[in-house]
């Protein structure tokens, strides 16, 4: 696929049939897809052609191949002029995100417990592929509060405080949730899991912030050098990955009666405004909301540990996702419209002075968390205004391996070992696990938030470095 390098930091894909608009990519050449063993380019060709999609198809510097839209691309459809809405825009892990935590601890304060704390936060922490959770539903009820009310009925709940819905997106729960729009599978695959860190790359990790770059607005977040932070990676487990599959099926079957085609199959999409269109929506806020809850159980427990182990408490810097589709107020051509704007592994930014954002964050920025691959750093960053591709930008440092392969890499090493080598304690993965989310299988993250603050896309505030983490 021909590329135009319009900057440093800038590749323009130019539009051909039946892509309605451009592919803009965010990336230096180094970070550029492998056309011969990732086909993410092509993917976001495909996401051009979305009936309503406005602007461009956005792919972020962590951009890489995924379930119809790249895991990375980003993506806003007019919903006035037939905007549709695509749940391979989306993902099988709706409202994936970050929270970040800070203790009022230094790293040289810690050091000496770090190992009995990571012993107790891998024993309070439910993860892996199978059940168990912080909090067990007592029935169906139960998890319909969940769904309709994430975060915020966790805190009812006594699992956080008032506080924590300041600084969480949406205040914790995404409106227009719609329980009944869930099926019983996903509910059946949800009900066990609310608390519970799962597999793969999610991760809960104890860090140090190693430094500051902007200390006005690290101070505003909570930030200082030293300071000990937990950084919380995960989603909406099971529940999520049904619901995406449930209506991608029914997505498919529609389509020819609007008549909407495709190039690929995982692309299959419904206009907003439509039945099929307002039902994955209510589905998806659900399962946003059951993330948000997942989130807040597990700092909950993580909390717990804390005060038992080192005495101190935890403070919610930010709580926000990767993995949303939301009706959001954007101009185009001059022109204030309705977008339904799609963030596949891409992390919403807002720019200071936003109204969505809490007073006390307004005068500095929404905080954007990205985190590393494991025993590498974890950034904080900020929305920064005028920002392209609807105040969004990438969300980690972005696969270069698969699993497999990045299991096969590894062969003969001792990822603990190795991990231990770095001073990062872990707890709870398999040899396999750690394998497959060892540095090598990702981009270099420094590379990664180096291009997307050179695009305009966000600015540096901190750098925070692993301690120790727990895994699935």
């Amino acid at each position: 696929m021909d590329l135009v390098e319009e900057s440093p930091y800038r590749f323009r894909i130019d539009r051909r049939d039946p892509m309605r608009v451009p592919g803009v990519v965010y990336a230096s050449p180094a970070l550029l897809p492998d056309a011969g063993s990732d086909r993410s380019l092509e993917q976001v060709a495909n996401v051009a052609t979305l009936p309503g999609i406005v602007g461009a198809s956005y792919a972020m510097p962590d951009v890489h191949w995924g379930y119809g839209f790249p895991i990375g691309g980003v993506a806003a459809t007019d919903v006035a002029a037939g905007g549709v809405v695509s749940p391979g825009g989306v993902g099988f892990d709706i409202s994936c995100g970050v929270r970040l935590l800070t203790a009022d601890l230094d790293r040289a304060a810690l050091r000496p417990r770090l190992a009995a704390l990571m012993d107790g936060l891998g024993e309070s922490t439910p993860r892996g592929m199978g059940r168990g959770a912080v909090w067990h539903l007592g029935d169906r009820a139960e998890l319909d509060a969940v769904l309709r009310g994430g975060s915020r009925y966790a805190v009812e709940r006594g699992f956080g405080v008032p506080r924590d819905l300041d600084r969480c997106e949406d205040r914790g729960a995404v409106a227009d949730a719609d329980p009944a729009r869930v099926s019983t599978r996903a509910v059946e695959r949800g009900a066990g899991q609310v608390g519970s860190l799962g597999s793969g790359n999610h991760f809960l990790e104890v860090q140090a912030v190693e430094e500051v770059y902007d200390e006005p607005v690290a101070a505003a977040f909570g930030l200082r050098a030293g300071q000990v932070c937990v950084m919380i990676h995960c989603g909406s487990r099971g529940l999520g990955h049904q619901i995406c599959t449930d209506h991608v099926r029914a997505m498919e079957g529609v389509m020819p009666g609007y008549g909407i085609d495709v190039p690929d199959r995982q692309l299959a999409c419904a206009p907003v405004t439509s039945p099929e269109g307002r039902a994955y929506l209510g589905a998806m806020a659900a399962a946003a909301n059951y993330a948000r809850a997942n989130r807040q159980l597990l700092a909950h427990a993580a909390r717990q540990v804390f005060a038992r182990v080192v005495g101190c408490d935890l403070d919610l810097v930010y709580d926000v996702s990767h993995n949303l589709a939301k009706i959001e107020e954007h101009r185009v051509d001059g022109t204030s419209r309705r977008l339904c704007v799609h963030r596949k592994g891409a992390t919403r930014a807002l720019s200071p002075g936003h109204p969505d954002l809490p007073e006390d964050l307004r005068p500095v920025g929404q905080p954007v968390l990205i985190p590393g691959s494991m025993g590498t750093a974890s950034y904080v960053l900020t929305g920064v205004p005028d920002a392209p591709a609807w105040a969004s930008t990438c969300h980690g440092a972005g696969r270069v391996r698969s699993r497999t392969q990045a299991s096969r890499a590894v062969r003969g090493h001792d990822p603990r070992r190795e991990l231990a080598a770095r001073d990062v304690e872990v707890r709870g993965a398999s040899r396999r696990g750690l394998a497959e989310e060892m540095p090598e299988a990702y981009k270099d993250v420094a590379a990664v938030v180096a291009v997307a603050e050179g695009a305009g896309l966000c600015a540096k505030v901190a750098r925070l470095v692993p301690l120790g983490v727990v895994k699935g």
